[in-house]
């Protein structure tokens, strides 16, 4: 009876497995669900009979975590996520930059000194002979003119007749640009080639004043700007549309942010289509749907957020006194004490007059008084282990002290070890 019973079952498992149909046992506990288990595969027992296998699914991608799909948007993981637009720069998109050499005319007397500036009256002949005017060899004495460097950037993808703004700075002793006019000035790349040529009058902010025995300067009168100054006259070529892999680059270098993007790139198109390649670098291959409209694709990306991750750094502005810490910085246990040395040197020296009808003299007798301050009442104070930015500034305040004396604290205790921090000199 039991030799038929195992022969009947192993006909049924033989025939289920003929079939492609699929196991599952079925535990019956309440505090967890039942094992989901893979489909039945043929396996040979060491005894010599075939039975039916299950196997484990295989782990879901990393990109499929509710890391990325939480929330509702993929990568949508915190109040502070950003959008993937404000991270990264698509690599060869990005603007070109442009200079020039050029001459400023129309000032009224704020020009440079022909004879202080040679350039000025080199460039001045040069453009007169052009003009068909020789002036060589005479006395040139104009303070309308000056020679000034202009400046751009060249946006991406910029086309020829695009107009772009300059930016005009004086380069001798000019005193002002203001109410000048840039003559035309052709505008380089670095491959010294003519992109753009620029021309037009000069709106400059600040200004100066001055009269006999008084100066005002507000801003900087010797630098000014022309709105759309410059004509775009060469295209740099870019194709993007016919790229098959484009490459993100991220602005803060991170490897767990360049992570976070892959995954919810992948999240978003169901499949494994962006991968981190390092920490700055993030590789999006183009899928086939894609292939005709890449700038469709470029621009549901850029829209998705992502929790951005940073390492803990602490940025210290020495001759200001600024001092700016992350959300990620953390103190161990340590005990902080602040105490400045001040001494305080008064002269207040007195006269000594003599006896009325005597033979002494007046004289200055010196007296000075001395004070030392150690600031003794300052006490050690403990700062605790994993407190948070805002504990760590409450704590740190709590002592009295100023930025100046702030910047030695931190630079102290990164030196002790119990700062889990960067610290960054600007």
């Amino acid at each position: 009876m039991q030799r038929s019973l195992s022969i009947l079952v192993r006909n049924v498992t033989l025939a289920a497995i003929a079939a492609g149909t699929i196991f599952a046992v079925a535990h019956a506990r309440a505090a967890e669900p039942p094992l989901q288990l893979g489909p039945a595969r043929p396996y040979i027992a060491p005894t010599g009979e075939v039975v039916a296998a299950t196997v484990l699914p295989p782990p879901a991608p990393y990109w499929q975590g509710n890391e990325f799909a939480s929330g509702g948007d993929p990568g949508q993981i915190g109040p502070t996520a950003a959008r993937i637009k404000d991270l990264i720069d698509i690599e060869g998109v990005r603007e070109n930059q442009l200079i020039g050499y050029g001459l400023v005319v129309g000032l009224n007397g704020t020009g440079d000194s022909l004879n202080a500036s040679p350039f000025t009256r080199q460039s001045l002949t040069a453009m007169l002979e052009r003009l068909g005017v020789n002036t060589r060899g005479a006395t040139l004495r104009t303070k309308n003119v000056a020679a000034v460097m202009v400046t751009a950037s060249l946006p991406p993808f910029g086309t020829q007749g695009t107009r772009i703004d300059v930016t005009v700075s004086a380069m001798g002793d000019a005193t002002s640009l203001q109410g000048g006019t840039l003559l035309v000035t052709p505008l380089l790349g670095a491959d010294g080639e003519v992109y753009a040529v620029g021309q037009g009058p000069v709106a400059v902010i600040g200004f100066s004043a001055q009269g006999e025995a008084a100066k005002v300067v507000r801003g900087v009168p010797t630098t000014g700007r022309i709105s759309n100054g410059a004509v775009v006259e060469r295209e740099i070529e870019f194709a993007l549309a016919g790229m098959s892999t484009v490459r993100l680059a991220l602005r803060n270098p991170d490897l767990t942010t360049a992570r976070r993007i892959a995954g919810a790139i992948n999240t978003l198109m169901g499949e494994a289509v962006s991968e981190p390649l390092d920490p700055a670098t993030v590789q999006l291959s183009i899928p086939d749907s894609y292939r005709s409209n890449i700038v469709r694709l470029l621009t549901e990306i850029e829209q998705l957020r992502v929790q951005p991750d940073n390492i803990a750094k602490v940025v210290i502005d020495d001759s200001s006194g600024i001092i700016v810490m992350g959300r990620e910085v953390r103190v161990s246990t340590v005990a902080v004490a602040q105490g400045n040395l001040t001494v305080t040197i008064s002269e207040e020296p007195i006269v000594s007059q003599p006896e009325p009808f005597s033979d002494g003299a007046t004289v200055v007798v010196p007296r000075t008084t001395v004070q030392v301050d150690d600031e003794n009442h300052h006490q050690l104070a403990v700062v605790k282990q994993g407190v948070t930015l805002q504990e760590l500034v409450d704590g740190l305040n709590s002592l009295g002290i100023g930025p100046r004396d702030l910047i030695g604290i931190l630079q102290a205790i990164k030196a002790s070890g119990a700062l889990q921090a960067d610290i960054e000199v600007m």
